[in-house]
């Protein structure tokens, strides 16, 4: 079953999944989509199969700041339309996907009817929080070298080891110049951990990255599967 590819739709029982179903459609998403612009009432909310969803922070003064990363073991937009509210952020395909998709209304119909369904939903909002959370202390406490490291653990997860990005979007995504992440980017390819070529990253050696990296992966992993703990079968 395609919805499944979701793993928060995969944590769903059969019959509460075969409730669901109908309203769930499959949607194509392209690099650079636009979910959500910042203050626009959700109308749908996407459960990714594949590719990244980036919520990032636009500022006043022109560029913007990645706040969080939705992959295939997440969702977009579900918080929101349980309470009927507006998106905070501009929320963006940084890598295209495929995702389930299914109304605002629909969810929030459901959600009242079938407590685990929303409690799931409400479980996800949890670690999203988290991770929010995570990112603001690293950006203030660790080096551009670690955060990029734990920037690629997490891309890994989600994409695998090629990745369609170039260094000016990774910069704006990491908010820093271009220059910055220039020279880190040759640090971990004269390391022998990335090659960087016609915006694409291929990560060569995953577990020197992770040498590398801050705490902050395998702090956001654990965030994860304590919430989920109880989901596991």
């Amino acid at each position: 079953m395609p919805h499944r590819k979701n793993f928060l739709l995969n944590r769903l029982e059969p019959d509460l999944l075969a409730q669901i179903r109908p309203h769930l459609s499959l949607l194509e998403l392209q690099h650079n989509d636009v979910l959500a612009e910042t203050h626009q009432r959700i109308e749908k909310v996407y459960f990714p199969h594949s590719g990244i969803i980036s919520c990032v922070v636009e500022l006043v003064g022109g560029g913007a700041i990645e706040t969080g990363l939705i992959g295939n073991d997440g969702e977009f937009g579900a918080s929101q339309a349980l309470d009927d509210k507006v998106s905070l952020n501009h929320v963006v395909m940084q890598v295209g996907g495929a995702a389930s998709v299914i109304s605002s209304n629909h969810v929030r119909e459901f959600a009242d009817e079938l407590p685990a369904f929303r409690g799931l939903l409400v479980k996800y909002e949890q670690f999203f929080l988290a991770q929010v959370q995570q990112t603001a202390a690293c950006n203030a406490a660790h080096t551009l070298q670690a955060r990029t490291c734990k920037w690629l653990l997490r891309m890994h997860d989600l994409v695998g080891v090629d990745l369609p990005l170039t260094q000016e979007f990774l910069a704006q995504m990491m908010g820093v110049r271009r220059t910055s992440v220039t020279d880190v980017a040759g640090d971990l390819q004269r390391a022998g951990m990335i090659t960087y070529s016609r915006g694409r990253i291929h990560i060569v050696d995953l577990e020197l990255i992770r040498q590398w990296a801050c705490e902050c992966d395998e702090d956001v992993r654990s965030h994860y599967g304590r919430i989920f703990a109880s989901n596991e079968g």
